[in-house]
């Protein structure tokens, strides 16, 4: 059975414009998890959850198992690292360097070379001030500080806003290299669709302070198709996972279903056979998700 490295339990969390919960979630060790959704969703509230900046006001949260209700201990804290959305403004006038010698030392991990490389590959100077850099310079040292940690979790709120194309490629490699040698568990949160079908393993998608399930994502765009067949409009209630329908000009007709395996064996057994099938593109699926027609349990998208 896989570890979670981290777990919400029936957690809720009441905030001024958002009521966040019940939340029964598990992120599985050395995976990234992608959590998705719409703005004032509550995916910020579930990362300030997971890295105490905020605790629950009901229920519990797990870190590697065990659950600190007083503040997570040194040696925990020193396994999490965080790169939040806006930055707090304590080591503003810090240089770089020097914030990064601060960082080392909370870190039993640090790993210099890796922060020396990456600043390198990211072409940010090492002298500068936090409060002289830009955006996206900023955002380049948080990433680079993060991943010097080499934490067994890393939480990444919003971690491409301001890059450029170049460092967001190195970005993401950085990342599933962290996954497959350190064996980190990643919690991503974005709203960038190519970041989440190039990485993610596993998809959260919270809606209004709610979460409407978890998927693995290969397995969840594997059963999603859109499917043309001659004819046999008469079948469609019979199909299962139907979200979308139509009969086009030429008589054919097209549906749009989240269950193609189930789909596929019963147009067989009835003699038809589909003229084209095609592949849901990730926004597609999250589209169908978002606007409920999808109703997921963690085990019915999750590949045993």
């Amino acid at each position: 059975m896989e570890k979670a490295a981290l777990e919400w339990r029936n957690v809720v969390k009441k905030r001024e414009r958002l009521d966040l919960g019940p939340v029964d979630l598990k992120l599985y060790e050395n995976y990234i998890t992608a959590l998705i959704g719409r703005n004032g969703s509550g995916k910020t509230t579930l990362m300030k959850l997971a890295a105490q900046l905020i605790h629950p006001d009901q229920g519990q949260m797990l870190w590697f198992g065990e659950t600190y209700p007083k503040g997570i201990p040194v040696e925990i804290r020193s396994q999490i690292a965080y790169v939040p959305e806006h930055y707090a403004a304590e080591e503003d006038g810090l240089k770089m360097d020097d914030a990064a010698k601060f960082r080392a030392s909370c870190y039993a991990r640090w790993d210099w070379q890796r922060y020396e490389e990456l600043l390198h590959r990211f072409e940010v100077p090492g002298d500068k001030k936090l409060n002289k850099l830009s955006k996206g310079q900023r955002r380049k040292f948080e990433i680079t500080a993060a991943l010097a940690a080499r934490p067994k979790l890393l939480l990444l709120d919003e971690p491409s806003s301001g890059l450029d194309p170049f460092a967001w490629k190195t970005m993401m490699n950085e990342i599933r290299r962290c996954v497959d040698e350190d064996g980190t568990t990643v919690l991503l949160s974005t709203h960038v669709v190519e970041e989440v079908r190039r990485m993610a393993d596993y998809l959260i998608l919270m809606d209004r302070g709610r979460s409407l399930g978890m998927a693995e994502k290969d397995l969840l765009l594997e059963r999603c198709r859109e499917v043309w067949i001659p004819q046999g409009e008469e079948l469609l209630d019979e199909l299962p996972g139907i979200v979308e329908s139509a009969v086009e000009m030429s008589g054919m007709v097209r549906f749009i279903t989240l269950d193609y395996g189930a789909t596929a064996i019963l147009l067989e057994e009835a003699g038809v056979k589909p003229i084209r099938v095609r592949a849901l593109e990730l926004d597609e699926v999250m589209e169908h998700w978002m606007n409920g027609s999808m109703q997921l349990t963690e085990a019915g998208m999750k590949q045993e």
